[in-house]
C-alpha cells in the first residue's frame, strides 16, 4: 500500500484554531486563517515582521505584561528546545480600524519547538486558546461585576509578579553572557605569528543573552614550514559551552602536535569528547598545511567545508573528506583524510556555520553566497578580507549564532 503523500502546508492552514509559526528571532514565518481573523491582521501585515512590532503592549495599561511574559515564553523554548505552556493572560490588541482604540483580550498561549537536523530550534509553534468570551461570561453579563474585578485583579497582579520575575532573569542571562564574553576572549588570544605567512581571525558572539561561546579557533605552529589551523563549533550555549569549547580547544591544540594528520587529530578529540560532558555532537575540522610542499591536508567531523580561494578568482570548496560530529558513533571509527594542492598566493578561509546558515535556507545558498563574497574581495589583505566577509554574510540586524573565522594567505 502506498504511504500518502501529505502536504503539510495544507495541513497547516487547516488547523482548528489559532496557530502561528515565528523563527527564533521571533519573525512571523506564517500564521493560520484562525489566527489571522481573531488577531485582526492581515497576512501581509504579519509575516516577516517582528511579533511585538505587530502586537505592542497596551501603553495606556501599567499593569500590562502580556508582552513581556509571551517574549519570556519564546526565549525559553528557544534557549530549552522544550515546549512551554503559559498560564491564562490579558494582551490587549490595538483595533486596526480605529488607531489608539485598545481591545481586551484573554489569551491561553501553548509554545512548542521545532527542531532541525542539528538539534536546535528552527521554528517556534505560537499556539493560542482564545478565552475571552468565556472570561466575561464567568464574570457575568455587567462589566462591573464582582466577580469579573477579582479575576481582573488577579490577573494583573500575576502579571506585575511575572514581570518581576522577566526582569531577574535578563539580568542573570546579562551577567551569564558578560561572564561568557570574559571566559570566550580569554580562551580566544590572538594567534602567534605564522612566520612571514599572513592570517586574521575573527569571532563575533551572537546577540542573544545566551547564544555565545561555542565557536573556537586554533592555529598551531608545526615542525618545518608547517601550521595546524582548527575552527569549532560546540552544541549548546552560555557559559556550559564556553568550558565544554576550552576543554576541546586545548585537547585537539595538544593532539595536533602529537598526530601524524588532521584525522588522527580529530579521532584522539573524539575519543577525549566522550569523557567531556556536552561535548557530543560538536563538528570540527582540522586543516594541516605545508608550504613545502604546497598541500593542504584536511579533515572534517561534521563541519561546513572550508573554502579554498585561488589566485585566478575561482574558490574550492574542501569537502572530501567529511564524517559525523565527535560522538555520533557508537564505536570509535577512522576518520577520513584528503589532500589537495594549492598555489602561492591562494586563500584559506575556515568559519563556523553562524556565518553562512540561515534557519530559512538550504546550506547551499550560503555556501554561494560565501563564494560570491570571496571572488569579490578575494585579492584583499586576510584582515581586510576577513572583515568584508563578516559585513557581507552577517544580518546587518545581528546574528543569533556566534561566528568563528580564520582567513590565511597561502
Amino acid at each position: 500500500m502506498r504511504e500518502p503523500q501529505i502536504d503539510y502546508a495544507a495541513v497547516f492552514h487547516a488547523l482548528p484554531g489559532m496557530v502561528a509559526l515565528l523563527t527564533p528571532d521571533l519573525v512571523y514565518a506564517d500564521a493560520d486563517e484562525d489566527f489571522l481573523r481573531l488577531a485582526g491582521r492581515s497576512r501581509e501585515q504579519l509575516l516577516g515582521r517582528y511579533i511585538f512590532d505587530v502586537f505592542p503592549e497596551n501603553p495606556n495599561d501599567p499593569a500590562a505584561a502580556g508582552m513581556r511574559e509571551t517574549e519570556a515564553s519564546m526565549l525559553r523554548v528557544v534557549a530549552t528546545g522544550e515546549r512551554d505552556t503559559m498560564a491564562l493572560l490579558r494582551y490587549d490588541i490595538e483595533d486596526r480600524e480605529r488607531p489608539g482604540h485598545w481591545v481586551e483580550h484573554f489569551w491561553s498561549p501553548v509554545n512548542a519547538p521545532v527542531l532541525g537536523p542539528d538539534g536546535r530550534v528552527m521554528l517556534i509553534v505560537h499556539r493560542v486558546e482564545e478565552v475571552t468570551e468565556l472570561i466575561r461570561a464567568r464574570g457575568g453579563a455587567g462589566s462591573d461585576s464582582r466577580q469579573a474585578r477579582v479575576l481582573e485583579a488577579e490577573l494583573y497582579t500575576r502579571a506585575r509578579e511575572l514581570q518581576d520575575v522577566n526582569e531577574r532573569l535578563r539580568r542573570s542571562h546579562a551577567r551569564d553572557r558578560e561572564v561568557a564574553l570574559a571566559l570566550q576572549e580569554a580562551m580566544l588570544p590572538a594567534p602567534t605569528p605564522v612566520g612571514h605567512h599572513r592570517a586574521a581571525v575573527r569571532y563575533r558572539p551572537a546577540i542573544g543573552t545566551l547564544n555565545v561561546c561555542g565557536d573556537w579557533y586554533d592555529l598551531v605552529d608545526l615542525p618545518g614550514d608547517r601550521i595546524a589551523i582548527a575552527v569549532g563549533d560546540v552544541v549548546g550555549h552560555g557559559l556550559n559551552a564556553a568550558c565544554v569549547m576550552g576543554q576541546l580547544r586545548s585537547a585537539l591544540s595538544a593532539a595536533a602536535r602529537v598526530a601524524d594528520g588532521p584525522a588522527r587529530a580529530l579521532e584522539a578529540l573524539g575519543l577525549y569528547a566522550r569523557h567531556v560532558d556536552g561535548a557530543e555532537s560538536t563538528t570540527v575540522v582540522k586543516t594541516y598545511i605545508d608550504w613545502g610542499t604546497h598541500t593542504l591536508t584536511y579533515s572534517s567531523a561534521g563541519h561546513p567545508p572550508p573554502a579554498l580561494l585561488h589566485p585566478d578568482g575561482t574558490v574550492t570548496f574542501l569537502d572530501q573528506a567529511t564524517d559525523p560530529p565527535l560522538g555520533a558513533r557508537p564505536e570509535h571509527v577512522p576518520r577520513p583524510e584528503a589532500t589537495t594542492a594549492f598555489t602561492e598566493g591562494a586563500t584559506l578561509i575556515l568559519y563556523t556555520d553562524g556565518l553562512i546558515e540561515r534557519r530559512d535556507e538550504d546550506i547551499d545558498t550560503g555556501l554561494d553566497r560565501l563564494a560570491n563574497s570571496l571572488v569579490r574581495h578575494g585579492q584583499a589583505s586576510p584582515d581586510t578580507l576577513a572583515d568584508a566577509l563578516l559585513t557581507d554574510l552577517l544580518p546587518s540586524t545581528g546574528n543569533a549564532d556566534d561566528t568563528a573565522l580564520v582567513v590565511i594567505r597561502l
